[in-house]
């Protein structure tokens, strides 16, 4: 072999070599295609609820890098908003965002996830509940049982809700006997033990039902979505603090069929997807629920009253009587409450005991000085 032709060997090894780490060098770019998933909230585009789930939506969309879009479509868009589990169980609608309470037609034990105190839980603790302590398996137990071809992924902590708002302030349980009031779910039931005349409308019809005389006093979520709504262009007194919904969360539906046919990738992506949201919800509501609550409060003329101990006692007696009622006559629900209180106990204690009074250092700061 000549030096020239070992030489040429060389030369052509190199370049070989060359084309080969360029070609390492390029970015894999996927070529599959695009699965679009249609969805429809529960909630009024301008709520702040909508953008929560084109929130979630997001986060999907941007680390699914083209392989999956979500497009969400707010209340009413395809169905009515309380007609969306059915909607996406049929595949009409490939998935969907509200909360579990507005189910409780279907079988009651699902209003447990987002009505009543939870033994004393949190949202974040009755979530806890959901992903380690069985809730989760029990909640795909009643929609199999209800032949709904759906899969759920709850997440994003909720605040709790306030007793609602009124045309004068509520300073005692009788003031609410024979009150027209809006609320939903396990509520329902709570309220008209207490001799509460309820109506569960949906989001986009309370403020109007308020301004027609058709509701005397109504409950929604929070200080960002009853702003938005209108609340404060009816009534001008809002009662804080309430065990009605103390514990809820969102809820994200997908049509089974169309989710199971997602590759393992994909449904890891939906996964982290929803524990980023909740995580992002709850630090976005912080923000934007103390900005509207000031704002009501010093522009819009809204007082706002903590709901007296009286009533908050009434409240816990009314869902004693209501769900032992329920348990002895769906052992489902009974199940879910089992479940739920033996999380609480155990749970509950340990949260309780080692959280701090977060208002005394609030106070120390920022409360008006005593002279």
């Amino acid at each position: 072999m000549t030096e020239q032709t070992v030489q040429t060997g060389r030369r052509k090894l190199l370049k070989s070599a060359a084309v080969g780490a360029g070609a390492l060098s390029v970015p894999m770019i996927s070529t599959a295609q695009t699965t679009t998933l249609r969805f429809q909230s529960t909630w009024p585009a301008k709520d702040i609820f909508h953008e929560f789930a084109q929130d979630y939506a997001k986060k999907i969309n941007d680390m699914a890098g083209g392989r999956l879009k979500i497009e969400v479509l707010p209340a009413g868009a395809v169905v009515p908003a309380f007609q969306l589990l059915d909607a996406v169980a049929k595949g009409t609608l490939d998935g969907g965002h509200g909360v579990v309470a507005y189910w409780y037609g279907k079988n009651q034990a699902v209003a447990l996830w987002g009505s009543g105190p939870a033994f004393g839980m949190d949202a974040n603790m009755v979530l806890a509940w959901h992903n380690y302590g069985g809730g989760k398996e029990l909640l795909d137990e009643v929609y199999k049982s209800l032949n709904l071809d759906v899969v759920s992924k709850l997440y994003g902590p909720m605040p709790t809700q306030p007793l609602g708002w009124f045309k004068k302030p509520i300073s005692k349980v009788e003031d609410l006997k024979g009150l027209k009031f809006r609320t939903v779910g396990l509520a329902v039931d709570v309220f008209t033990e207490m001799g509460v005349a309820v109506n569960p409308l949906p989001g986009g019809e309370i403020v109007p039902a308020l301004d027609r005389g058709l509701l005397d006093a109504a409950e929604f979520n929070n200080a960002s979505s009853d702003r938005v709504l209108g609340f404060p262009d009816v009534a001008k007194n809002c009662m804080l603090q309430s065990f009605h919904q103390s514990s809820e969360q969102f809820e994200v539906l997908f049509n089974k069929t169309k989710y199971e046919a997602l590759p393992a990738e994909l449904k890891a992506i939906i996964d982290y997807a929803t524990q980023a949201a909740s995580a992002d919800m709850s630090w976005k509501a912080a923000d934007r629920y103390a900005k509207d609550y000031a704002e009501m409060a010093s522009k819009q003329g809204v007082k706002f009253y903590k709901t007296p101990d009286a009533i908050l006692r009434a409240q816990l007696a009314a869902w004693d009587k209501v769900t032992a009622k329920k348990a002895a006559e769906n052992p489902m629900f009974k199940k879910v409450m089992d479940s739920m209180r033996e999380f609480a106990q155990r749970s509950g204690r340990w949260q309780n005991d080692t959280t701090i009074d977060y208002r005394m250092a609030w106070n120390h700061y920022f409360a008006p000085k005593k002279s």
